[in-house]
């Protein structure tokens, strides 16, 4: 059974924060974490705040995972948040402020302005511009170069293709249709990093940057959440998952001329990825099994789609 936090475990930490004259009047828990806790605090004067939590209670991964390979495998917890924050504040992207820190959580500010993604719903016009204003965010960061991505004597794409390949023996074993087409697929794996050609100097990117982590901020500034992932490495693989979860707005983003090989690795991986992942955590007790489903459905289609199977 998962231990979730109560108001009682947060009374020092609200104290400690606020002082004695403020109080926790409401506490509840937000939907759709995979590897920490967020919760909304709102204080006996309206004020809120988010709390985010590391623990294990809180991360539904399955202990060994085939997308855990090199730079993937980076810090996603307290001290990853808190260093990636750093890096983002200091180049002026926008991300919510840290109000608070802990042995294994933060409090950080409640951007009530919603999703990216349910603002194109309601709002395409609207929606749009943000997209623009993300864009220049993105040049900002992806044109922020580093020489190395911290793995001497490997690449992004090694890595990558590696990652894509664990992926692939997950999710074969779990979807039928990959595990018949599986030599295929990683026949294509192969031939896609082998066409891969050596460059030097890497950009920051978000990781895992879709439009349900991306916040509209008081002025309509964008806020990017979900930091913990962000890194130094091939800005192809941030244009590829842009391209899955963008669609037709994805131009907008497009920051650079990405190298096509690349890209075409990349967008395998994540694919295969989107497959294994879900259905992965869809064995445990992740609440949402439904949408899981759903996204491992798409990107099987799409994976099968990149060797000929309809």
């Amino acid at each position: 059974m998962r231990a979730f936090v109560t108001t009682e475990d947060l009374h020092d930490l609200v104290r400690d924060t606020y002082g004695t004259d403020r109080r926790l009047h409401e506490l509840a828990r937000l939907a759709g974490g995979t590897t920490k806790g967020v919760y909304r605090l709102t204080l006996d004067d309206g004020a809120t705040v988010l709390l985010y939590r590391w623990a294990a209670e809180e991360n539904f991964w399955p202990a060994q995972t085939g997308l855990d390979v090199g730079p993937f495998q980076a810090d996603a917890g307290r001290d990853g948040f808190v260093r990636c924050h750093a890096l983002l504040h200091e180049l002026g992207v926008r991300v919510p402020e840290i109000v608070a820190l802990g042995p294994d959580r933060a409090l950080v500010e409640d951007v009530r302005g919603g999703t990216l993604e349910a603002l194109l719903e309601r709002d395409a016009t609207a929606g749009r511009q943000i997209v623009g204003r993300l864009g220049e965010m993105l040049r900002t960061m992806h044109s922020h170069r580093s020489p190395t991505f911290g793995f001497p004597g490997e690449t992004p794409a090694g890595f990558a293709r590696q990652r894509g390949l664990n992926c692939l023996v997950e999710a074969a074993a779990r979807d039928p249709r990959i595990a018949a087409a599986r030599s295929r697929l990683e026949e294509e794996l192969h031939k896609r990093f082998a066409a891969v050609r050596p460059r030097s100097g890497y950009g920051l990117i978000h990781g895992e940057l879709g439009p349900d982590h991306v916040l509209i901020g008081p002025g309509g500034e964008p806020v990017l959440i979900d930091i913990e992932a962000a890194m130094f490495f091939d800005v192809e693989w941030e244009h590829a998952f842009l391209e899955l979860r963008f669609g037709p707005l994805y131009p907008a983003l497009r920051t650079v001329g990405p190298d096509p090989a690349r890209l075409a690795l990349y967008r395998l991986v994540h694919y295969l990825s989107l497959v294994a992942g879900p259905l992965q955590l869809i064995e445990g007790d992740f609440p949402h099994a439904a949408f899981m489903r759903e996204i491992a459905e798409g990107n099987a289609r799409r994976a099968l789609a990149e060797v000929g199977v309809r």
